[in-house]
């Protein structure tokens, strides 16, 4: 288990409690859920997003989810785009590919978080491997959200 050096500082300054959850390897936030054997809807993702000026947001959304460009960028007035993946390796260094975890905050990012998300009990974090998520309360969760926007944009995809 390796919790990403950021995300792990962050926790421990934020005073954030949480459990790890171990699985078997996965290459995705919805191989992790099958392995952890944790519903598709209760992991949150992390979808690093560009605007036309160059500046990041990460977009946090339910693994079973897929980003509305459009309704994202209607709803913040915005021009965002998928970040290229290389460029996402470099800026989480400190994560193994593709097991981004969704605290903006700790990678000094803005966050917009999908609504879905906020009113689950229990939500489940990459927390930097592939082989660990971290289980967070509802007001641990809600806490590393709080500076971010909450608004309504993914849809469910059927897996």
């Amino acid at each position: 288990m390796t919790i990403s050096t950021r995300l792990d500082t962050y926790l421990t300054e934020h005073n954030i409690s949480y459990q790890t959850v171990p699985h078997y390897h996965s290459n995705s936030s919805i191989g992790s859920a099958v392995a952890a054997q944790i519903p598709l809807n209760q992991i949150a993702k992390a979808v690093v997003l560009v605007d036309h000026e160059g500046r990041k947001m990460m977009a946090v959304l339910p693994a079973n989810n897929k980003v509305s460009l459009s309704a994202l960028n209607d709803e913040l007035r915005g021009s965002y785009q998928l970040v290229k993946e290389s460029d996402i390796y470099q800026m989480f260094s400190d994560c193994d590919h593709g097991a981004v975890p969704p605290i903006g905050d700790a990678y000094n990012m803005p966050v917009v978080c999908d609504q879905q998300l906020d009113s689950l009990d229990q939500v489940y974090i990459e927390a930097g491997d592939h082989q660990t998520l971290l289980r967070l309360d509802h007001d641990a969760f809600e806490q590393m959200m709080s500076k971010g926007k909450h608004i309504r944009f993914s849809r469910e995809v059927i897996h």
